[in-house]
């Protein structure tokens, strides 16, 4: 059986893995397992992955402030005036 998410797997990743869950906010667990929302996928922790498996839970109100924080950055970024200056 495969071991990737443990030991010698994780060791190559930032923090082995660990940081807090984006779906229920418990701090240094393994966030390893990867969820699409939509077109936007994000790492939960094992008991969060299961969850929403199940349909206990949701991670679309976690993906939805993200995608809304990339379009103030992309509009952000695009320049602020293109009218005539009259």
């Amino acid at each position: 059986m495969s071991k990737a998410h443990r030991g010698k797997g994780i060791r190559e990743l930032a923090a082995h893995g660990r940081g807090a869950c984006p779906v229920c906010g418990r701090q240094n667990v393994k966030i390893l397992y990867e969820q699409e929302s939509g077109e936007e996928k994000i790492k939960i922790c094992k008991v969060c992955r299961a969850a929403v498996k199940h349909g206990k839970k949701s991670i679309a109100a976690v993906a939805a402030p993200a995608a809304k924080s990339a379009v103030r950055e992309a509009e952000a970024a695009a320049p602020a005036g293109t009218g005539s200056a009259g």
